[in-house]
């Protein structure tokens, strides 16, 4: 388990189905392996894209950028280097969620050390 100001994440190899945790300050959802699995490629996908953006924006122009397969979707919304992370699961339970900017640099920097990709 990994946690800070609004935000938790968790992975449990061991759980039948639900083997991670994705939590904000008041609420929570338990996602599959392949779910966790997307949520990650997308969620450093993201950041990437949001990151080269940087050179082609001014200082004070927002941009949002989107990434989706059958089972998520997440978007990254804000500044190059200040944005919003939400989420939605697509199939079986349908869950949606996500971050403040202030919290999303901290979740970038946890996802990888809770598993190997």
């Amino acid at each position: 388990m990994k946690q800070g100001d609004g935000w938790r994440l968790g992975w449990d190899p061991t759980a039948p189905i639900f083997k991670a945790l994705l939590a904000g300050a008041d609420w929570s959802i338990e996602l599959t392996e392949a779910e966790f699995n997307q949520f990650c490629r997308f969620s450093q996908r993201l950041s990437d894209t949001m990151a080269q953006m940087s050179d082609e924006l001014m200082e004070s122009e927002k941009i949002a950028c989107e990434a989706e397969d059958d089972l998520i979707w997440l978007e990254a919304e804000g500044y190059a280097d200040a944005f919003t992370l939400r989420f939605i699961l697509l199939e079986g339970r349908r869950a949606e969620g996500g971050w403040p900017a202030e919290a999303v640099p901290q979740i970038l920097q946890a996802l990888p050390s809770l598993k190997v990709f």
